[in-house]
């Protein structure tokens, strides 16, 4: 029979890369690490861990397990959370990811009227791009993910999406009224990759492929680089609410966003979560 305190430390073997960083994340010492792998191995009967010249690698079928694990602790994790949060919401904790420009506008003021309503709920957050933060809510390691998505993009199987709003793309440049075939030479400042797709999306509509020279994913540094001359770039409108430069001007590309609440699982939700996502929809409304 599989352990979870096993597959515990198999996961943290697996996310951190070696048994000395997992054992320092976990606090267990460097033996204790290697024997709970090693009992694990007597219980599956096969071999999940290869040592190598500089530490140790999973095998496929550790991967594989490690995989599966993440997910069962991460579920084991939620349920405790969403039991405490059963108890009248009292206590408990809700875990949220959400990425940058919702993290610094519409998260806050859910924050700020969750706390008033259920001040013994306590939430969490982490900054993920909806990649991420689609793939934490997966294995578990949050309850709600706060993310963009683009009309027509596909539905993995286990999500369930709720959209609560949209979002502007916008051009960022130091002119007025401006228009993207105003810059199908110019010098562009990109972010991620996946904010590069985006761009990318963007400017092929318009009939050319954006020239990057830049990448800066802070909302200060690409506003800073545009008022500079060092560029133009997109940005949405959320995070020009949370941060816009006097000398910097935004126009409406026309391509924007949804934003959705993104949970996992059969539902009804668990109240904690219900109460996080209901707050999210009315900060959304009153933006």
């Amino acid at each position: 029979m599989l352990n979870l305190v096993h597959l515990k430390v198999l996961a943290a073997v697996a996310r951190h890369g070696s048994v000395t960083e997992a054992a320092r994340q976990l606090h267990y010492s460097q033996p204790s690490v290697s024997h709970h792998l090693s009992r694990l191995e007597t219980a599956t009967g096969v071999k999940l861990v290869q040592r190598v010249r500089r530490g140790i690698r999973l095998t496929p079928e550790g991967l594989l397990l490690a995989n599966r694990a993440a997910e069962i602790v991460g579920r084991v994790d939620a349920a405790t959370n969403e039991l405490a949060a059963q108890v009248g919401l009292q206590a408990g904790q809700v875990r949220l990811a959400a990425n940058a420009s919702t993290l610094s506008t519409i998260v806050p003021r859910a924050a700020v009227a969750l706390a008033g309503k259920h001040p013994g709920l306590e939430l969490s957050l982490f900054e993920q791009h909806p990649v991420e933060a689609l793939q934490m809510l997966r294995h578990g390691e949050i309850e709600v993910a706060l993310v963009f998505r683009h009309a027509g993009d596909p539905v993995e199987e286990g999500y369930r999406f709720v959209h609560i709003g949209d979002d502007t793309i916008n051009l960022v440049s130091r002119q007025p009224d401006d228009s993207l075939a105003n810059h199908r030479d110019s010098a562009w400042i990109g972010g991620c990759e996946r904010c590069q797709e985006e761009l990318d999306a963007v400017c092929r509509r318009e009939g050319f492929t954006p020239r990057v020279v830049s990448h800066s994913d802070e909302i200060v540094v690409v506003q800073a680089l545009v008022a500079a001359g060092a560029g133009v770039a997109l940005l949405p409108g959320l995070a020009l609410q949370a941060h816009r430069r006097p000398d910097v001007h935004a126009t409406d590309t026309g391509f924007g966003r949804e934003i959705h609440i993104a949970t996992y699982g059969d539902p009804p939700d668990p109240p904690g979560v219900a109460a996080v996502m209901a707050a999210l929809a009315e900060a959304t409304v009153s933006a």
